[in-house]
């Protein structure tokens, strides 16, 4: 038989658990399936924090440097990248020429977000197939954007 002290442990950890599958928006039942997609909860939060960060960062980047050259940013998250790119001038095909970046070194993309008026914002989320760490992707996004700009200068002339 349970003694009563661990009977009310056991109460108040199956209470916990209860309010933990609630904040996760977990579906789940059994105490351990509670506990992975609370996990996973708090891994999809990190990301979106690393995102507004980010977001706030490439805000203040526009406001303070509207003649600055192409800022890039790259992070690790998990099994993947964050990029992010800015530049005070869109060239066309720009997207084009990061994305073919982007397959050359083996990243899928799984999720993103451009914007390509008067200047050029790109948010991705890129899986990682290979070994590949932040600096090689963000050289190669930043060489992508100078064969693009090279591209543009060569068809004005």
């Amino acid at each position: 038989m349970m003694s009563r002290e661990r009977k009310k442990a056991a109460g108040g950890l199956h209470e916990k658990l209860q309010i933990l599958r609630s904040i996760s928006h977990s579906r789940a039942l059994s105490d351990t399936s509670i506990i992975l997609d609370a996990s996973e909860y708090i891994k999809e939060l990190k990301q979106k924090v690393v995102r507004l960060k980010q977001e706030i960062a490439f805000e203040e980047a526009g406001a303070l440097n509207q003649n600055s050259s192409p800022t890039v940013t790259v992070e690790t998250l998990g099994h993947g990248f964050l990029v992010n790119v800015f530049s005070d001038k869109s060239c066309p095909g720009l997207l084009v020429s990061i994305l073919e970046a982007f397959d050359e070194l083996g990243l899928s993309v799984l999720e993103a977000t451009a914007s390509c008026a008067d200047t050029f914002r790109l948010e991705a989320v890129g899986g990682e197939v290979g070994n590949v760490d932040e600096h090689v992707v963000k050289q190669a996004v930043l060489q992508a954007i100078r064969n693009c700009s090279e591209g543009g200068r060569q068809q004005e002339e």
